[in-house]
């Protein structure tokens, strides 16, 4: 009986030891949920972040896909723990859950970062070497649209101009379509949606490369706006109370105003900030320089590399600029890992 006894004990010693560091082990080993950003800049500074994160700290992640809104809201309950592009400040769900202190945004990654309407150069100033003649050359502003809708005419209300709204689900997309009631543009123009950011870039290079007049909504930093000349049209100054009518889709009287200024930052949730400290330490020193993430955006787009490729060739490229954002063992780490 007493050699069964001991028999029993060992087994059980054995056992837990064997069984007990196992949900210590899962718990370290949980990954960090990077928000799935569908447009090019948000996608590759995503997997800049996972590299580092992954290669430099020693910490799994993955990503988990959503619309910008819907992303916000699972960062708010820490379902995701990080967003790699956050507009921070425009949408309603960013707002709500910042001043209920459940998420943070790190950093200004992006310094130079800009959205609004835009027109081909051509549209304006013609081009003589393509034989393009100028098509508005007067337009200068949101003001100046109803007088030009002609030149911008949907194929399918071919009384009214078309403009390219951004894609489905982005804050971005409510607010231009209120913009449009608040500049007195929704009798003229026809609010056409894409629905995803490739086919919005689809359309706009399509019209371009025809030399055809298009007139659309996009921003920076994008592979787009290195890509081809460009002109922003001019809107009413910023106006923080007329904002918050162009934020809110069902607000019936929207008031006229350019944009929020744009400020990239990473969000991320307040849960996660508090366990990796040194992560967000790491975050909040993120600065991307403009041109060279613009360049590397085009040739991403052009050669349709997959993004975790494009942040590798980004970071090879550019060792001075991720590296003075982290410890030097952290970029020792990670380097050694590029080669």
């Amino acid at each position: 009986m007493k050699g069964i006894r001991r028999l029993l004990a060992a087994v059980l010693a054995t056992l837990a030891v064997s069984v007990s560091p196992v949900p210590v082990l899962a718990a370290a080993q949980a990954p960090i949920h990077f928000a799935d950003l569908n447009w090019e800049s948000g996608s590759l500074i995503t997997d800049i972040l996972r590299i580092i994160v992954e290669k430099g700290y020693g910490l799994p992640t993955d990503t988990l896909p959503g619309t910008t809104i819907t992303l916000e809201t699972a960062l708010a309950n820490n379902d995701i723990q990080v967003i790699g592009e956050e507009w921070a400040g425009r949408s309603p769900v960013w707002v709500k859950a910042e001043a209920e202190g459940k998420v943070v945004s790190l950093g200004d990654t992006v310094k130079g970062a800009t959205e609004g309407w835009w027109v081909p150069e051509y549209v304006i100033k013609g081009d003589p070497a393509k034989g393009i003649k100028p098509m508005a050359p007067d337009l200068r502003s949101v003001s100046d649209l109803p007088k030009y809708k002609d030149v911008f005419k949907d194929p399918e209300a071919p009384t009214k101009g078309r403009f390219l709204n951004s894609p489905i689900g982005w804050t971005s997309e409510v607010v231009n379509k209120q913009k449009l009631k608040a500049y007195g543009l929704d009798d003229s123009f026809v609010n056409f949606r894409s629905g995803s950011g490739a086919a919005l870039d689809a359309e706009i290079s399509s019209s371009i490369r025809r030399g055809k007049p298009v007139l659309f909504y996009y921003w920076s930093p994008t592979p787009l706006l290195g890509r081809f000349k460009l002109i922003q049209l001019q809107e009413p100054p910023f106006d923080a109370e007329a904002w918050k009518t162009l934020t809110d889709a069902d607000n019936p009287n929207p008031q006229p105003t350019r944009s929020l200024p744009s400020k990239l930052s990473i969000g991320v949730s307040t849960p996660f900030k508090k366990q990796y400290p040194q992560i967000a330490e790491f975050f909040a020193k993120v600065d991307f320089p403009i041109d060279p993430l613009n360049k590397a955006l085009a040739d991403m787009s052009e050669k349709h590399t997959a993004p975790r490729q494009a942040a590798e060739a980004f970071m090879k490229a550019h060792p001075d600029v991720w590296q003075a954002w982290v410890p030097k063992d952290v970029a020792d780490k990670v380097a050694a890992e590029l080669k």
